[in-house]
């Protein structure tokens, strides 16, 4: 029986990892330029990656979307293998279920994790990027256990997260209520391109951090943080 390729990676290649979970708005309120940035920065973000000796190896990243519901882009995959099937098309359109899309990147995060185990793989903390530029209106109950999932995850070191607010009309208080230790941040205008610079610098320092480290990314976010 064949291998998963995901757990096929895992037994080439037993580097520890740093896996990151993107979770990102693609609601109608996010079409046009916004979209387009949001891609562009991400595409970017797994170059630099792919540049980088020691978190070329280290990250996994997963892509998961929210509108109407939630919708995986990308499962959890080396660089290598996300260069070998490029990222789709991002299109905006629908509601705002975000408590629906965490609920899906924390899914991801618990097989990969599993996978880990299963092939004795070290990682250090996961991390969790929420991005959104509205409130959340999807199910209550999805959005309440999203965030007591969070919460849990956070309280006992098995989680970091980073909030990040698009535009003027991105609930704060929504964002708060997933990240109990850091204060989300609100992006200067449409600077993606410069978020996912400073993302990328900040999981290749993690990725030579010892197993099971907290996340101390790079300090410096004046370059994109309003």
């Amino acid at each position: 029986m064949a291998l998963d390729i995901g757990m096929q990676d895992l037994i080439e290649n037993n580097t520890l990892r740093v896996p990151v979970a993107l979770c990102i708005d693609t609601s109608t309120s996010m079409a046009g330029d916004k979209i387009n940035e949001l891609a562009a920065g991400i595409e970017l973000f797994v170059n630099a990656v792919d540049e980088d000796e020691e978190a070329h190896d280290a990250v996994e990243l997963c892509i998961v979307e929210f509108n109407d519901g939630a919708g995986m882009i990308a499962e959890f995959a080396g660089i290598d293998r996300l260069q070998e099937r490029p990222i789709r098309q991002l299109e905006a359109g629908g509601m705002t279920y975000m408590g629906e899309g965490v609920n899906m990147a924390l899914d991801a995060l618990d097989r990969r994790k599993a996978m880990y185990r299963d092939t004795g793989v070290q990682y250090n903390q996961p991390w969790l990027v929420l991005m959104t530029d509205g409130k959340p209106n999807g199910s209550p109950q999805e959005l309440t256990r999203a965030v007591q999932r969070v919460n849990e995850l956070v309280a006992g070191r098995k989680l970091s997260v980073f909030a990040i607010a698009i535009g003027a009309d991105a609930s704060m208080d929504a964002l708060a209520m997933f990240s109990p230790r850091r204060d989300p941040m609100r992006l200067q205008g449409i600077k993606f391109r410069e978020f996912f610079e400073w993302l990328s610098k900040s999981v290749s320092q993690a990725s030579g951090d010892a197993p099971g480290d907290d996340v101390t990314p790079d300090p410096d976010v004046s370059g994109w943080k309003l």
